[in-house]
């Protein structure tokens, strides 16, 4: 049997090509979707993501802002210039890229940004609205994994579902987003005991632990479908997800590869939810 290799290179392509067209319609009626994104320091790594985000806007036609900061930035300076875009009406959505410097309380830093602006859907308020059922943003990665199972018609409702890891990113939201779609979730983290036997027995395994080639195929019951959220960077520089690909791609019915699976699905979705927060400003003004 050889899995399915869920493109999410191909979905976010299509994601963004109906947002381009929505972002030229807000556009010509007055309301151009802006994102500001926040870079605290100099990780490598947060760089190349806040560039990938500023690239897409300027593709999509959306007016961008981006703030680097130096790495000594006090967290009042910060929440400055949060409150200061939270008054900006070119600006629809903010993003504080993380990690944050240790200096800085990450908790007042997402609490400062406006609901209505909280595209990564982190602020209290957006994770209360998701566990409760009620409309709000949704954290971009989650959201990204439900639009590949969505494109690929893998049907949730009723499917037990296994998510490891339960980190505020991407853990709790997940099984928060699968509970809405009626799946039966169970939420795997270190102290889960026997982890292979637990998710041998879902039908979708969500694997999202940042420890790089962990899930082996004794975890995955044959022909599950496995959804890879890790981004591993490996001694010799590659990338790699938590799962172990090539292995586990023998014994999935469907399987998204790292890199060109969920990543590319995560700014996708920072897009879609930067739109919808422009859509309710133009639909409030009516």
């Amino acid at each position: 049997m050889s899995a399915i290799i869920i493109d999410g290179k191909k979905i976010a392509g299509a994601v963004k090509e109906a947002l381009r067209n929505e972002v030229e319609t807000l556009t010509n009626q007055g309301v151009r979707p802006g994102l500001a994104v926040i870079l605290v320091g100099e990780d490598p790594a947060s760089q190349v993501y806040v560039r990938n985000k500023e690239q897409s806007c300027i593709e999509l036609g959306m007016y961008s802002e981006v703030h680097r900061l130096p790495e000594e930035t006090s967290q009042e300076e910060l929440l400055a210039l949060i409150r200061k875009l939270n008054e900006s009406e070119r600006i629809h959505g903010i993003l504080v890229q993380k990690p944050l410097p240790a200096h800085i309380d990450e908790k007042p830093v997402i609490g400062a940004i406006s609901v209505e602006k909280d595209v990564d859907g982190f602020h209290p308020i957006s994770m209360g609205n998701l566990l409760i059922g009620d409309d709000g943003f949704v954290p971009c990665t989650p959201a990204g994994v439900m639009e590949m199972l969505k494109a690929y018609e893998i049907p949730v409702a009723g499917k037990r579902v296994a998510v490891i890891g339960r980190s505020n990113i991407v853990g709790k939201p997940m099984a928060a987003l699968l509970i809405r779609e009626h799946a039966t979730v169970t939420v795997c983290h270190s102290r889960t005991e026997n982890l292979p036997e637990v998710t041998r027995e879902a039908d979708i395994v969500i694997a999202a632990v940042g420890r790089a080639k962990m899930v082996t195929p004794d975890y995955i019951k044959p022909g599950a479908v496995v959804i890879d959220v890790g981004m591993n960077r490996l001694e010799d520089g590659k990338l790699a997800g938590d799962v172990d690909y090539e292995a586990v791609k023998e014994v999935a019915s469907a399987i998204t590869p790292v890199p060109g699976g969920v990543g590319r699905m995560t700014i996708a979705m920072l897009m879609k939810n930067t739109v919808q927060a422009a859509r309710r400003v133009l639909e409030s003004r009516a």
